[in-house]
């Protein structure tokens, strides 16, 4: 078996963010979204990963990753032209993935749930195709399942009037069949030829289509509310204290934090669940719970709780108490002691600011 990952989205709900970066490479607790896919992936026993690309973002792929070969698996890289959508993305990969069965995942999805079970699940019942769902409360925001006696019965996309409240997480199971159902649908009202469309094929020509259900964590990072929620999720299950920087004998550090070498501590308050990269100086600063600090970052007299700081980034002299915020990467965010005391900003485009 293989495995597809979907990366070749432009992620225009994280932007700026994604101005520099591709938004599976952004980090969640100082790890790129895409490594978590990649490691459940590898845990599951495949090797062999084609990840689809857009003909923008494939060099930063590629850099980031190479081969594989480092993290244990064998990667190839399938550029989309267009974004015409999922199932477009599974019929431009068909050479990839010559006739085997494949594990198909979205680049931007998180979940714990282990996939092992997953694929032997689709083994043994031999299914042409099989889909991971999820309870939701919104079910009008998803792709949505009917399932009846283990059979899926029904696929829609994103329905107006859901027929149930089951939501298509965004990991599946395929064999070849699906390739018939690929190219035996049309573009949906938005352009695009929509995996549920495909999935919908297979049930009305009797294939054997089935589902798992999970009831773990399941989060799609598509906007920063989404990766906020992410990193707090996975910080929860931060199981180790490690302190590998300098820690000053005024500083306090509480709880679960990992803290990575040349790192510099000095007459600050680190209360975990926190991370901390790489040649980062922290000073005369408070950081609270659920914090990611990337590497060469800079927190000088200020107070940062709940929040993702990439690498790079500066806060400086900040009076207020930082909640839930990002902070890309070299973004710099200070005050002046001067007169007057003005406001003055650099702002990017898609950018946010909340002034209190």
């Amino acid at each position: 078996m293989k495995a597809l990952i979907l990366c070749a989205g432009k992620g225009t709900r994280l932007r700026p963010l994604t101005f520099t970066s591709a938004k599976h490479l952004i980090p969640v607790a100082n790890k790129p979204i895409l490594f978590y896919s990649l490691e459940m992936i590898k845990k599951a026993g495949i090797e062999e990963v084609g990840i689809v690309v857009s003909p923008d973002n494939k060099k930063e792929f590629v850099n980031r990753l190479g081969d594989g070969k480092e993290i244990g698996l064998k990667i190839s890289y399938i550029v989309q032209t267009e974004p015409k959508g999922l199932a477009h993305a599974v019929k431009v990969a068909e050479e990839f993935l010559n006739g085997e069965e494949f594990l198909m995942y979205l680049g931007d999805n998180l979940i714990k749930e282990d996939l092992s079970g997953f694929v032997k699940d689709f083994k043994a019942g031999k299914y042409d195709a099989y889909i991971l769902l999820t309870p939701v409360d919104d079910p009008t925001r998803f792709g949505v399942a009917v399932v009846k006696e283990g059979k899926v019965v029904r696929v829609i996309e994103k329905p107006k009037e859901p027929p149930s409240n089951l939501a298509i997480v965004g990991v599946y199971i395929f064999n070849s069949k699906i390739f018939e159902g690929v190219n035996n649908i049309k573009p949906s009202w938005r352009g695009e030829l929509e995996i549920t469309d495909a999935i919908g094929y297979l049930i009305d020509k009797g294939y054997n289509v089935g589902a798992r259900i999970i009831y773990g964590w399941w989060k799609d990072t598509g906007k920063p509310d989404d990766l906020i929620d992410a990193n707090r999720k996975i910080l929860e299950d931060l199981d180790v204290r490690f302190i590998r920087g300098e820690v000053d004998s005024a500083s306090i550090i509480q709880g679960k934090v990992y803290i990575d070498e040349d790192t510099t501590i000095i007459n600050s308050v680190i209360r975990g669940p926190v991370v901390v990269g790489r040649r980062t100086r922290i000073v005369n600063t408070y950081v609270g719970p659920y914090t990611s600090i990337g590497n060469e970052v800079v927190l000088e007299n200020c107070e940062v709780e709940n929040s993702i700081i990439l690498d790079g980034a500066a806060l400086i002299n900040i009076n207020s108490r930082i909640d839930a915020s990002i902070f890309g990467k070299s973004s710099v965010v200070s005050t002046s002691d001067g007169k007057p005391r003005t406001l003055k900003f650099v702002v990017g485009d898609h950018s946010k600011i909340r002034l209190i």
